[in-house]
């Protein structure tokens, strides 16, 4: 028999036969492992396997490559925080299912595992929390080999007048340095960059360029052409809020 415990964030909970429950988790040593908890589906451990929750888990199987069973403890619901915030509710599904998709099963991803829950902590916080999520967004394409480089124009060197990110290499364009390829270049809002206004319409330019990034280079990666769907519904709450 093979076991370990560790703590993590639910990432999503299906039904499995009458009632179980299979739960995908990320975890802090183990990354994205999956598992099934026996009784999930019952009144006592269905608020604790809710989308978000921070969990105590503690994995068995009879070889490694077995699917396993979780017995489950709660440390944290994160369920109060989204009631009735919209912003909140479409983040927290933007953040499981991007992390679902993206991430390889149970490869371990500790940095990324503590920006996720730093992350989830700020629910509920509208006015700091788009910018963390960008920020989060960054890291995890930082985290899955396809890091953004916006410090100096790829061409000239230069750490003024940057403008532009490349659309395959990542690394940020000056506005002088563009040429002929302007028009196949993405804009680079200063907000990617640490510099300027924070508000939700920059918020949104910025997370056009990370979402290219992520469709183009990280989910093709996985055979995948598109996002996630939640992703699309926290960039349409975002955009309604800056009217």
């Amino acid at each position: 028999m093979i076991d370990w415990r560790d703590e993590g964030v639910i990432l999503s909970v299906r039904p499995h036969g009458e009632s179980a429950a299979l739960t995908e988790v990320f975890t802090a040593t183990h990354g994205r492992h999956a598992g099934l908890v026996r009784g999930g589906a019952g009144r006592k451990l269905a608020p604790v396997l809710q989308p978000g929750s921070q969990v105590e888990v503690v994995w068995k199987a009879r070889i490694e490559d077995h699917l396993g069973t979780y017995t489950v403890e709660p440390i944290r619901s994160r369920g109060g925080r989204v009631m009735g915030d919209r912003i909140a509710l479409a983040g927290l599904s933007a953040v499981t299912a991007l992390l679902s998709a993206a991430l390889p099963e149970r490869e371990a991803h500790g940095p990324l595992y503590d920006r996720t829950v730093a992350l989830l902590d700020l629910l509920g916080q509208g006015e700091i929390w788009p910018l963390a999520y960008l920020r989060w967004e960054v890291a995890l394409l930082a985290e899955t080999g396809f890091a953004l480089d916006l410090t100096a124009c790829a061409v000239t060197g230069a750490r003024e007048g940057l403008a532009y990110v490349s659309p395959r290499t990542g690394r940020a364009v000056a506005r002088d340095a563009a040429g002929e390829w302007e028009s196949r270049l993405l804009p680079l809002p200063p907000v990617l960059r640490g510099e300027g206004d924070a508000g939700p319409q920059e918020i949104v330019a910025a997370l056009e360029v990370t979402g290219y990034f992520l469709r183009n280079h990280l989910m093709r990666t996985l055979g995948e052409t598109a996002l996630a769907p939640a992703r699309a519904r926290l960039i349409e709450v975002l955009v309604r809020s800056s009217g």
